[in-house]
């Protein structure tokens, strides 16, 4: 067994650990392993030991690797997640290649995503990235502007409103990331009252995930505890 596929074993245990702690049925945290800058040999790694949700940042490197394993190892049935910030010129090639979008926080990269969308495949699955710390450097639309956004992707046959995702600011102590998160899951229930179909928070990450999965993640995104650090060089 490769490190990698030893880390996926070591941080899906600290999920099943975390569910059980504070009573969360078992598997209903979803590990994305977030494969950004990372090379095609460690992802084909991570999914000969199982691992199916990959997260990508960038568009052209992701883009580049979907391919890569649909032509490639296409029995292996991966999950591409596209989880960076999106720029409206950029909206294609996503739209075109990746099953997931975590990180709408526009009605135009919405409206974009769903028109550029193939016919031929499925609708994309979505969420609204939210900005709850209110942090300028971070991307996210406001709490105030969620349902506006949701009306909007709801009416849009090419998307699928799955739920939100988050940033929070980076805090040490376990009380604030809960209040955080819990902030998040609050709005996601609210939402999940108007609109069918809202199943998905995705928070949490390496430094703060017992306490997104206390606070109702269903989603974790981790990277460098699976791959290692990131060579941002390359």
């Amino acid at each position: 067994m490769s490190s990698i596929q030893q880390n996926i074993e070591q941080i899906t245990s600290q999920i099943r650990n975390a569910e059980q702690k504070c009573g969360r049925p078992p598997e209903s945290v979803q590990l994305l392993a977030v494969s950004k800058t990372k090379p095609i040999e460690a992802i084909l790694e991570a999914a000969q030991g199982g691992q199916v949700s990959f997260g990508e940042n960038y568009v052209q490197e992701g883009v580049d690797k979907v391919k890569h394993f649909s032509e490639q190892h296409s029995n292996l049935n991966l999950e591409w997640h596209f989880i960076g910030p999106i720029q409206s010129n950029k909206t294609r090639p996503i739209a075109e290649n990746f099953d997931w979008v975590h990180s709408i926080e526009r009605g135009k990269i919405a409206q974009r995503l769903n028109n550029q969308r193939p016919e031929h495949l499925p609708a994309l699955q979505v969420l609204i990235q939210v900005n709850t710390s209110g942090e300028d450097s971070k991307s996210g639309t406001s709490e105030a502007e969620v349902f506006e956004l949701a009306e909007l992707i709801s009416s849009l046959p090419n998307l699928t409103l799955r739920g939100l995702m988050s940033i929070p600011a980076n805090v040490s102590d376990y009380q604030s990331q809960l209040n955080a998160f819990s902030q998040l899951a609050s709005l996601n229930n609210k939402l999940s009252d108007k609109y069918s179909g809202i199943d998905t928070l995705s928070m949490g990450m390496s430094g703060d995930m017992d306490a997104a999965v206390e606070a109702g993640s269903t989603m974790v995104r981790i990277g460098t505890a699976i791959f290692g650090a990131r060579n941002y060089a390359k």
